[in-house]
């Protein structure tokens, strides 16, 4: 009777584990999730990036242009003021002549 049973207790123990051959579906390794998602927002960060990069280069040239043109603005300027200290000078050596004229007129009144 102890064989029968210990062969009873056996063939249940055998009945009851998984089969050799069952396979067990393994869930995504969350490792690996993380990986996956880390890579999406490190490419939305670079597009944003390459975007915001673009925006600076326009805005540099934008503002090359503006410096270029307050430069000319600049040199004109440079022109007309030394232009007006010609026109000034003339002027004054005008205005002594005429001075010394009219000194010369009362010495002889």
């Amino acid at each position: 009777m102890r064989d029968e049973t210990a062969s009873l207790i056996q063939s249940t123990q055998a009945e009851s584990t998984p089969a050799q051959d069952a396979r067990i579906l393994a869930f995504p390794d969350a490792g690996e999730r993380r990986l996956r998602l880390a890579l999406r927002r490190l490419d939305e960060a670079l597009e944003e990036q390459r975007v915001a990069v673009a925006e600076f280069r326009a805005q540099m040239a934008s503002l090359n242009t503006a410096v270029n043109g307050l430069g000319e603005s600049a040199q004109t300027l440079q022109a007309n003021l030394a232009t007006a200290a010609e026109d000034t000078a003339r002027a004054q050596a005008e205005a002594l002549r005429l001075q010394a004229t009219a000194e010369a007129m009362s010495r002889l009144a």
